[in-house]
C-alpha cells in the first residue's frame, strides 16, 4: 500500500477548487496511515496544473497527457491504471458531477467499496470512518469501511484547501489510453444560464433570499453589494420564481461557495441552502424570525426587518467607504 491517490479536477483550462480540497483530505488521511499523498492530473494542461499542484503535503503530483477536458473513459482508464501501479490505500476523489460520473466505475473495476459525499473522514487501524449527510442535510451518518481499499468522494466546501507551496516530485505517467475503450469525446461547454458571474470566487457574497418579498426588492440588496464590493448571490426561492439566474443560486442544488464573508438577507437557512454555504468564514444573518435556522450557524445575527436593517447599512458602507 502506497497512501492515499486523488484525482485532481479542471474543466476549461484551470483546476477547480475541490483539487485543493482533495490535497487537504487526502493530506490528513496520509497522515493516519502514515504514508505518502500522491496527486494525479490527467489531461489539459498538466504540467501548469502539476505546478499548481505542487502543493505543501503533496508528495507526488503524476501526469497524464491526453485531450483537453474530461472523459469519462480516459479517467476511468488512467486512474484504474495509476491505482494498479500504486496501490493506494485510499482513491479519492470529488464528489463533483465529473466525480460521480466515473467513480463508481473505477469503484467497480479496482472492486473496492465506494463512499459518496463524503464531508469528514479519518482513518484509524483498519477502518475508515466517513460521515455524510442524508435527506437534504437532515440526517447525519457514518459509515465505516474496510481502510486499506477504498474509494472514497469528498463534498466539495467541506475541507480547507491547500494553500502553501511545495516541493513534490512531478512524474510523468506513462499509461497507454485503449483508444477502442474510449466511446464519448467532448463536443462542447454550455455556462448554466446568466454565466458572467461565479459566485464561487467571491471573497464577499450577499445572498437574498424569500424574505425580500417581491423581484422589485432585490434593487435594494443589489445596493449593499455595489456598496461592499461584493457579488449578489441567492437562495433557491428567488431562482424558482425567476428574479434571479441559475448561477447566483447557493445550496445543495445550486454552488457550495466558501467565501470569507456571506451575508444572508431574508434567508431562513434551510438545509438545503445551508448545505452550500456553511463553509464560509464569516456568516452574518439578518432574519425577522429569532428562531429562524440560519441563526445556528450565524456568527453574527440580526434580528429585525431587512427593509429597515439594509439601508442602513448601504448608509454607513457608503459613508465609510
Amino acid at each position: 500500500m502506497s497512501g492515499v491517490l486523488a484525482i485532481a479536477e479542471h474543466r476549461r483550462g484551470e483546476l477547480r477548487d475541490v483539487s485543493d480540497e482533495l490535497i487537504g483530505a487526502g493530506r490528513e488521511l496520509a497522515d493516519d496511515l502514515g504514508e505518502e499523498l500522491h496527486v494525479a492530473v490527467i489531461s489539459g494542461q498538466v504540467e501548469e496544473f502539476a505546478r499548481t499542484l505542487s502543493r505543501e503535503g503533496v508528495d507526488v503530483v503524476h501526469t497524464v497527457t491526453d485531450g483537453a477536458e474530461f472523459n469519462h473513459d480516459v479517467y476511468t482508464q488512467v486512474t484504474d491504471a495509476l491505482a494498479a501501479e500504486l496501490d493506494p490505500t485510499v482513491v479519492l476523489l470529488p464528489n463533483s458531477v465529473n466525480g460521480l460520473d466515473y467513480g463508481p466505475a473505477v469503484a467497480a473495476r479496482l472492486d473496492r467499496p465506494l463512499v459518496t459525499d463524503v464531508i469528514d473522514a479519518e482513518i484509524d487501524g483498519d477502518t475508515l470512518t466517513a460521515t455524510r449527510e442524508m435527506y437534504g442535510s437532515k440526517v447525519e451518518t457514518t459509515v465505516e469501511v474496510d481502510a486499506e481499499r477504498t474509494v472514497v468522494m469528498i463534498r466539495g466546501g467541506e475541507w480547507p484547501g491547500a494553500s502553501a507551496s511545495g516541493d513534490a516530485e512531478v512524474r510523468e505517467a506513462e499509461i497507454e489510453i485503449d483508444e477502442s475503450a474510449v466511446h464519448t469525446t467532448v463536443t462542447g461547454f454550455e455556462e448554466v444560464g446568466g454565466g458572467d458571474v461565479d459566485i464561487g470566487d467571491a471573497e464577499v457574497l450577499v445572498s437574498v433570499g424569500r424574505g425580500i418579498e417581491e423581484e422589485e426588492n432585490i434593487e435594494l440588496v443589489e445596493e449593499l453589494a455595489d456598496a461592499l464590493d461584493a457579488t449578489l448571490s441567492a437562495s433557491r426561492p428567488i431562482v424558482d420564481s425567476g428574479w434571479l439566474p441559475k448561477n447566483r443560486q447557493v445550496g445543495q442544488s445550486g454552488k457550495t461557495v466558501t467565501p470569507e464573508v456571506y451575508i444572508a438577507i431574508g434567508i431562513s437557512g434551510a438545509v438545503q441552502h445551508v448545505a452550500g454555504m456553511k463553509g464560509a468564514e464569516t456568516i452574518v444573518a439578518i432574519n425577522t424570525d429569532p428562531d429562524a435556522p440560519i441563526f445556528d450557524i450565524a456568527d453574527y445575527g440580526i434580528v429585525d426587518d431587512l427593509f429597515d436593517v439594509v439601508p442602513a447599512l448601504i448608509g454607513e458602507f457608503e459613508e465609510s467607504g
